[in-house]
């Protein structure tokens, strides 16, 4: 791999090399994401898998993270340089995708070549261990990459590609699913792409593109808050996530894991803790801050629910 320049850009603070790969795969968000996958094992199974499943369902399931996230930068080198050229350099903190340097590429902390050579080096290792796993995940994550490229050009095109957003993140859930029970129930699986897709366009997709509306109106990008306005993406926002929480009853309760109603009523009200107040807030305040709190916020609602399968799992 390549090592950082002995002087960074200007206005670019000075990083470890590794830290800006881990960056550039947003690795602090991408490890929170990584109990989505492990929600859907665990409920789709019934329990805990054996031991060289797990272990290798880690390794697999952090490896596709990091090469999707890696993709998304690379695909979007372009847009997101331009973005930082026309304005400036994005000054906001307290939000989880810029916990190293957000968008390292673009900001000329790596060469082009190095991203590529980090993201084809977990999408191999991630494509191997779905492939042992059950080789319907391995063309689950190229299927994926694909829609992630297709996400990322299609910025100036269509604010309805946060659907395809959605289904990405959905197949991380589903592919896990398909690790530990080849024949699952189709009901079950749909379930989980409801649960998982409501979650993500309410509390990662609108507010993800909301901290960026002012930056994308610029260069002309097409997202949910720029082409529909705040007011209703805010709205849309609130309406997900309420989705995703009822979704999340009736999904815990009916699963193979058989989720006894104390925890997944603990886990619903958790949810709805975690997710409804920063939501709403967002929805009547229209400010940035809200947005940044609510995708902070709802990246922590599947570890939430992960912990109620836990200790489900300890109880029964």
């Amino acid at each position: 791999m390549s090592q950082l320049p002995s002087s960074p850009r200007p206005g670019v603070p000075g990083r470890f090399a590794l830290t800006v790969y881990l960056a550039l795969s947003r690795t602090p968000h991408g490890i929170l994401d990584l109990a989505g996958p492990f929600c859907a094992a665990l409920l789709c199974r019934g329990g805990l898998p054996p031991l060289s499943v797990v272990a290798l369902g880690c390794v697999t399931v952090f490896a596709g993270y990091t090469a999707v996230y890696a993709l998304n930068d690379i695909v979007d080198y372009r847009s997101d340089k331009r973005q930082v050229e026309k304005s400036g350099q994005d000054a906001r903190c307290n939000y989880l995708d810029a916990a190293f340097i957000r968008h390292p590429l673009a900001h000329g902390c790596l060469s082009l070549p190095a991203a590529v050579a980090w993201f084809l080096f977990w999408a191999v290792t991630a494509f191997i261990g779905a492939y042992a796993l059950n080789p319907l995940c391995a063309w689950l994550l190229v299927a994926g990459c694909l829609l992630e490229t297709a996400y990322c050009l299609l910025l100036t095109v269509t604010h309805l590609r946060a659907l395809i957003n959605g289904v990405v993140k959905s197949l991380g859930p589903l592919a896990a699913a398909l690790a530990v029970a080849p024949d699952p129930s189709p009901w079950f699986l749909a379930g989980l792409f409801a649960w998982v897709f409501a979650w993500e366009i309410g509390g990662q997709n609108i507010p993800a593109d909301w901290h960026d509306a002012v930056r994308d109106a610029v260069t002309g990008a097409r997202t949910l808050p720029v082409v529909i306005g705040y007011k209703r993406a805010g709205r849309l926002a609130v309406v997900c996530l309420a989705a995703a929480l009822v979704v999340s009853g009736p999904l815990l309760a009916a699963s193979p894991l058989a989720v006894a109603a104390p925890l997944w009523l603990a886990a619903l009200l958790g949810g709805a803790w975690l997710l409804l107040p920063p939501a709403f807030r967002l929805a009547t305040s229209l400010r940035d801050e809200a947005a940044s709190s609510l995708f902070n916020r709802a990246s922590f609602y599947p570890a939430l629910v992960l912990a109620v399968l836990v200790v489900q799992l300890l109880v029964r």
